[in-house]
């Protein structure tokens, strides 16, 4: 935005929530009248009005509302371009994962690049969010995926969002079903997403309605999700299955990485693939970054297929 400077845009976006001026001056640690002065020169500049003002009420202008929607991208790209700034002379490159499959490949990958990593744990689709505002270099990112392709629109929020990151596929595998040693459908050698309906499944915290299908099967059948116990990570999961809380489809990985003799595991025919990519900010120059995304290729090239599922 030309002739608008950052320190404005804060002075302006504390007015437009707080819709009050000396509240605005207040939270921003100023007196009044110099903030009402910055507005009003911004105006000036832009040629435009952003707020109505009268005695009594404070609102935005159609023009106020663009800007408003503009500058809260406008201050996340500024933010994130400090952090990472003042980060690549004397940090690790910092990766975010999710806690399961994916930490464990993490671990392998940060153990054979040559560069200090800092692994960061991250909740369940808050991977993208730390890679957009700096505080993570690199993420992991799973979710569906087919013939080598991650389907990214899902995973980052809808299209033209996934413009904003550069994304390498590290492998895509089948994904099996976890089931309680004594379940009905354990004595199976084979289920299709169909045997989940009206089965209650882990809920991850803020999942999206298509994450749930997904993580339910019901992406394949359709019809409504029936959410089970509210989980964090995998471990957690498992113990929700092995209580018999819930069933659920997870990467056919797991079942190497997780063996419980109170949990089996059966080959899902029809479901959706999950694919582990690896995500970072689109034309970024770090020499670090294209290290890492060498180094975790190689890894995931080498690790060991998932094989048979075992019996239980």
């Amino acid at each position: 935005m030309d002739d608008v400077e950052v320190r404005e845009l804060r002075y302006f976006r504390a007015v437009a929530e707080e819709l009050n001026f000396s509240r605005a001056a207040e939270r921003l640690g100023m007196a009044q009248p110099p903030l009402s002065r910055a507005i009003r020169l911004m105006e000036r500049r832009l040629g435009v009005q952003l707020f109505e003002r009268t005695s009594r009420h404070v609102e935005l202008t159609p023009a106020g509302n663009v800007l408003f929607a503009e500058s809260a991208k406008a201050l996340d790209a500024v933010t994130a371009a400090v952090r990472r700034t003042r980060r690549a002379a004397r940090r690790p490159l910092v990766v975010a994962a999710k806690p399961g499959v994916a930490t464990e490949l993490l671990r392998r990958i940060a153990d054979g690049h040559p560069d200090p990593v800092e692994i960061r744990l991250s909740g369940f689709g808050d991977q993208a969010a730390l890679l957009r505002d700096g505080r993570a270099d690199v993420v992991l990112l799973g979710g569906p995926g087919d013939h080598g392709d991650l389907d990214v629109e899902v995973l980052l929020g809808g299209p033209g969002d996934h413009g904003e990151l550069d994304v390498e596929v590290l492998f895509t595998e089948p994904r099996v079903a976890a089931l309680p040693v004594r379940h009905e459908l354990a004595g199976r050698s084979s289920l299709t997403c169909a045997d989940f309906t009206g089965r209650a499944t882990p809920s991850w915290p803020d999942a999206s309605a298509v994450d749930r299908a997904y993580w339910s099967g019901r992406d394949v059948t359709g019809g409504p999700v029936t959410p089970g116990p509210v989980v964090h990570d995998s471990a957690q999961l498992l113990e929700a299955v092995a209580l018999g809380q819930a069933i659920a489809l997870l990467p056919a990985s797991v079942a190497q990485w997780y063996p419980r003799t109170d949990v089996v595991y059966r080959p899902v025919a029809d479901a959706t693939p999950y694919s582990l990519a690896l995500g970072w900010p689109a034309g970024a120059r770090d020499l670090r970054i294209a290290r890492f995304v060498r180094t975790a290729v190689e890894v995931s090239e080498a690790r060991p297929r998932p094989g048979a599922v075992p019996a239980g």
